[in-house]
C-alpha cells in the first residue's frame, strides 16, 4: 500500500466553502484560514443554529492500547466517511496533533491510509496556529509571575509553590527542570521548567470552554501558587487572565476541514489525556451536533482514562448526552494482554505473535471485557471495531466478535477503513446506528459533591478494577488544602499510564487486588477538575522516549517528505 502521504496527495479536496454549505453553514458563518481547504467558524453559529434538533451524538474509544495505537483516530475518520454510503450525514471532531511528543505528521493523529483528515501538511505542520496561541497565553502568566516577584511580590507568593511552568510545543527533554532568574537584575532565582503545550491548564481549559466570556473566567480561576498563609494565588490576582483572553480570541473558534472523502472534520484543541482529559473542544462538539445526522468525537487512549472523562468532564460541561460508544479492538493488543508478548514501539511484532492462536486472543481479551463493563456503567451501549491488519485470521477476528457480545457490546464489526475508506466501514456504521437509535441511559459514575477520595476511589474500583487507594502524606495534605479551599467539588481527571488498566504498564488484561498509589495531587482550577498522580509519571505519554521529526523534510522542489 502506498503512504499515508501519498495518499493525501492524491485527494480530490472540495473548497472548505462547500463543506460548510453542506452542513447548512452560510458564508458569513466562517472565514477561511490560509487555505482554501481550512476554516475557523464562528461562535455566534451555535446561537443561530440552537433551534435544529440534534445529531446523534458518538464518542470513539478503544480498548487499552499497545504502544503502537489500536486505531481509534482512523475509525474515527472512517465511520464519518461510511455514513454517506449508508445515506446518512457524518461529522467527526478530533484533536488537533501537536509537534512534540509525537509530530502528528507521522500519520497517527491524522488518521492513516484511506480514512484521513486532509489537507496532511495544513493539518499536521501549524493548522491555525491554535497551540502557539495557548503557548503565548500560558508564557504570558509565567512571565507576569517571575515579574510580581522581582518586583517586591506585593502578593506574597510562596516562590516553592508555584506549580505553573512555561510551556513549548515540543518534547524539549533538557527544558523539563530548570533554573530562572539567574544573573543581576533577571527576577529571583528558582526552580521550574517547561511542559508539552498541549498538557497546559490553557489548553484543556480551550477543550472545555462553551464561550469567550467563560473562557475568561476559567482563565481569572487559575491557580498557579500560594500565599505565604496558605492562600491561593490566581491568574486574575496576577493581572494576566483579560490579556491571556486576548491572545487566545481566534484560537476559541474550531477549526474545520475534511476527509478523504469530504465529510467535514472539526480539529480542535489537543489536550493530553493522562494529566488532563484527552477530548477535543466542546466547542467544536456544540456546533456540529446541528449541522448532521451523526457525530463521532473521539477520546484519548482506552475507555478507562479518555472516555471515563468525556463521560465525567467533558459531558458534564457540554450538557451533551453520548448515544453510543465505539470500542476499537485489534487482534494483536488483545493478544499482548495476554501478558506472553512484548511490544515495542518502533520494532517489528514478535513474529510468534502473528500466528494463528485463538487461546491468546481469549486469554486478552479480559481486558476487552473489563472496557465494554467501564463503558456500560455509564449506561451507554457500546459497539466493537476490530480494526483489522492483513494477517489477522478470521478464527481469531471470530473469537473477538463472539465474546464482545456476550460482554455485552451490541455486536463487533470487522473494520476496514484504513485499506478500503468508508466503504470498509459500513457494516461498523450499520451497527453504529442501531446502538444509537436505542435508548440512551447516561449518567456520570459519580456525584460532584462527594469528597475527593471518595470519588478517586470510585473511579479506581469501578473502572480499574483496584482493591483500594494508597495516599502519599503529599497528596493527603494536598487533597485537605483543596478542600478548604472550596474546590472539593470539582470532577477527577485521573493521570497514569495508558498501557494498562492499573497504574502499572506492566499488568496487562484486567488485573485486580492491586492497590492505586496516589503520589501527588493537583489542581486545574480553571479547567475545572482535580488531578491525581497515579504511580510513575515516567510511565506517560510525554515523558518517555517518542518518534521526532528528523524523518520530515522538504526535498529540492519544495515538497515535503519522510516517512510518514
Amino acid at each position: 500500500m502506498i503512504s499515508n502521504l501519498e495518499v493525501a496527495q492524491q485527494a480530490r479536496l472540495q473548497p472548505i466553502s462547500q463543506i460548510a454549505e453542506s452542513m447548512g453553514l452560510s458564508p458569513e458563518d466562517f472565514d477561511t484560514y490560509g487555505s482554501p481547504y481550512v476554516a475557523k467558524v464562528n461562535l455566534d453559529v451555535i446561537e443561530k443554529l440552537k433551534d435544529r434538533p440534534n445529531a446523534k451524538y458518538v464518542v470513539v474509544t478503544a480498548i487499552t492500547p499497545t504502544p503502537l495505537g489500536e486505531g481509534k483516530t482512523t475509525t474515527t475518520v472512517g465511520l464519518g466517511q461510511a455514513m454517506k454510503h449508508i445515506g446518512k450525514r457524518g461529522i467527526i471532531a478530533m484533536r488537533q496533533p501537536s509537534q512534540g511528543p509525537t509530530f502528528g505528521i507521522k500519520g497517527g493523529a491524522a488518521g492513516g491510509g484511506y480514512a484521513q483528515v486532509v489537507p496532511m501538511e495544513t493539518f499536521n505542520l501549524h493548522l491555525t496556529g491554535d497551540i502557539h496561541a495557548v503557548t503565548a497565553a500560558n508564557n504570558l502568566l509565567a512571565a507576569m509571575i517571575d515579574n510580581r516577584l522581582m518586583r517586591g511580590n506585593p502578593l506574597n507568593i510562596d516562590a516553592h509553590t508555584i506549580t505553573w511552568k512555561r510551556v513549548l510545543d515540543v518534547n524539549d527533554r533538557a527544558l523539563r527542570q530548570i533554573i530562572v532568574g539567574l544573573g543581576d537584575n533577571n527576577g529571583i532565582v528558582r526552580e521550574t521548567g517547561f511542559d508539552i503545550a498541549v498538557a497546559s491548564e490553557v489548553m484543556a481549559i480551550l477543550a472545555l470552554t462553551t464561550s469567550l466570556k467563560e473562557l475568561r473566567e476559567r482563565f481569572g480561576r487559575i491557580v498557579i501558587g500560594l500565599t505565604m498563609d496558605k492562600q491561593p494565588v490566581t491568574a486574575e490576582q496576577i493581572g494576566a487572565a483579560g490579556a491571556m483572553a486576548v491572545l487566545m480570541k481566534e484560537a476559541l473558534r474550531p477549526n474545520l476541514l475534511q476527509t478523504l472523502e469530504n465529510t467535514p472534520a472539526f480539529v480542535h484543541a489537543g489536550p493530553f489525556a493522562n494529566i488532563a482529559h484527552g477530548n477535543s473542544s466542546i466547542l467544536a462538539d456544540l456546533i456540529a451536533v446541528k449541522c448532521g445526522d451523526y457525530v463521532f468525537t473521539e477520546a484519548g487512549f482506552g475507555a478507562d482514562i479518555g472516555a471515563e472523562k468525556f463521560f465525567n468532564i467533558k459531558c458534564r460541561t457540554s450538557g451533551l448526552k453520548p448515544n453510543a460508544a465505539v470500542l476499537v479492538a485489534t487482534v494483536r493488543a488483545l493478544k499482548s494482554h495476554s501478558g506472553r508478548y512484548r511490544v515495542v514501539a518502533g520494532k517489528k511484532l514478535p513474529s510468534e505473535m502473528l500466528e494463528l492462536n485463538v487461546a491468546d486472543v481469549e486469554l486478552g481479551a479480559a481486558n476487552l471485557i473489563k472496557q465494554i463493563e467501564n463503558v456500560r456503567k455509564h449506561g451507554v451501549t457500546p459497539v466493537v471495531a476490530i480494526n483489522v491488519f492483513e494477517g489477522d485470521h478470521p478464527e481469531e477476528i471470530a473469537a473477538i466478535q463472539r465474546i464482545a457480545v456476550e460482554a455485552g457490546a451490541l455486536g463487533a464489526a470487522v473494520a476496514r477503513h484504513f485499506a478500503e475508506g468508508g466503504a470498509g466501514a459500513i457494516e461498523l456504521a450499520e451497527m453504529v446506528v442501531s446502538a444509537a437509535e436505542g435508548e440512551s441511559s447516561f449518567k456520570p459514575l459519580y456525584d460532584l459533591d462527594m469528597p475527593i477520595k471518595a470519588k478517586i476511589e470510585t473511579i479506581a474500583r469501578e473502572i480499574y478494577g483496584a482493591a483500594g487507594v494508597s495516599y502519599e502524606p503529599a497528596a493527603e495534605r494536598q487533597i485537605r488544602d483543596y478542600e478548604a479551599n472550596g474546590f472539593g467539588n470539582l470532577p477527577i481527571c485521573m493521570a497514569k499510564t495508558h498501557l494498562s488498566l492499573s497504574h502499572d504498564p506492566a499488568l496487562k488484561g484486567a488485573p485486580s487486588g492491586f492497590t492505586l498509589p496516589i503520589r501527588e495531587v493537583r489542581a486545574s482550577v480553571g479547567a475545572g477538575f482535580i488531578y491525581p498522580l497515579c504511580g510513575d509519571m515516567m510511565t506517560m505519554p510525554g515523558y518517555g522516549e517518542h518518534p521526532a521529526a528528523e524523518n520530515v523534510d522538504i526535498d529540492e522542489d519544495g515538497q515535503i517528505v519522510g516517512l510518514f
